[in-house]
């Protein structure tokens, strides 16, 4: 009698589930919120509101919100706030241009030149250390108390800013790249123009951003020093007679125009800087 034997039975090997790679994790701060920054701005006005609406909030000492708006809205009818406004803008912005020329051409000189840097960067640090504020005595002395005082005043703070950014990116290209310039082969005036000038763009334009809120800055200050026009001479009248609300509505103004400004530049410094990409988006 034969016996039939069973075929083999081949161990299967069990297999485990795949395992799955775990997922990266997200280190920036993630997408822009559209219209984000106006959430800290709103924030305050809320408080406000609520402190001046429950009696917490003294109206001697900070005029309610509707108050503010209600004296902005009679101050731009009777002429004053408009009248104002042009004076200051037109001090601001002479100022900051003429800043920004001087300072941008007294980098360039110092940055690329060892002579120029020898010449220039140690006077303007010296004037670093002095503040720009700390010259009013000595400009009044020689230029009176006119305009073009104010406008010397903003230029020199203006200037030493965005000197030291400027002049900074300038000097603080990396050496790779200039080792790489030179095996290519590219003349000073080619280095110059595609490798200098774009590796400082960044620094110039924070240069740029910090010397218009200087600006600013100076002439909310120079406006209360011997004026008789502008922002700064309208809140000063107010404060001798105890008028918050004009005060505020000052504020604002000088609060909405270096945001404004400040915006404008950012926008230009994207579309300039395009090819970059930051945390910032």
């Amino acid at each position: 009698m034969t016996r039939t034997l069973a075929p083999p039975v081949l161990a299967t090997k069990t297999t485990s589930p795949a395992r799955t790679a775990p997922r990266a994790r997200r280190l920036g701060p993630g997408k822009p919120i559209p219209y984000g920054r106006a959430a800290g701005p709103l924030l305050v006005i809320a408080i406000w509101s609520v402190a001046s609406a429950s009696g917490w909030l003294d109206p001697r000492l900070l005029s309610a919100p509707w108050t503010v708006v209600e004296t902005g809205i009679a101050l731009i009818e009777n002429g004053k706030l408009p009248e104002s406004v042009l004076t200051s803008l037109q001090r601001a912005g002479l100022g900051f241009v003429l800043g920004a020329v001087v300072g941008t051409t007294l980098a360039i000189a110092a940055g690329l030149s060892r002579v120029g840097e020898s010449l220039i960067d140690g006077t303007v640090q010296v004037k670093r250390a002095i503040p720009s504020l700390g010259l009013i005595p000595l400009l009044i002395l020689w230029l009176g108390i006119g305009e073009t005082f104010k406008v010397v005043v903003i230029a020199i703070g203006v200037a030493v800013t965005i000197y030291i950014q400027t002049h900074a990116s300038l000097t603080g290209i990396d050496k790779r790249y200039v080792e790489l310039a030179e095996v290519v082969g590219l003349s000073r005036t080619q280095f110059v123009r595609k490798v200098v000038f774009p590796g400082a763009l960044p620094g110039f334009f924070v240069g740029l951003r910090l010397g218009v809120t200087g600006s600013w800055l100076f002439l909310i200050v120079l406006e209360q020093i011997n004026a008789t026009s502008g922002i700064g001479y309208l809140m000063f009248q107010a404060q001798n007679y105890g008028q918050s609300d004009v005060i505020v509505v000052g504020l604002v103004v000088y609060g909405l125009f270096g945001f404004l400004s400040d915006s404008v530049l950012r926008l230009v410094e994207r579309r300039a800087l395009s090819w970059r990409r930051t945390l910032a988006g």
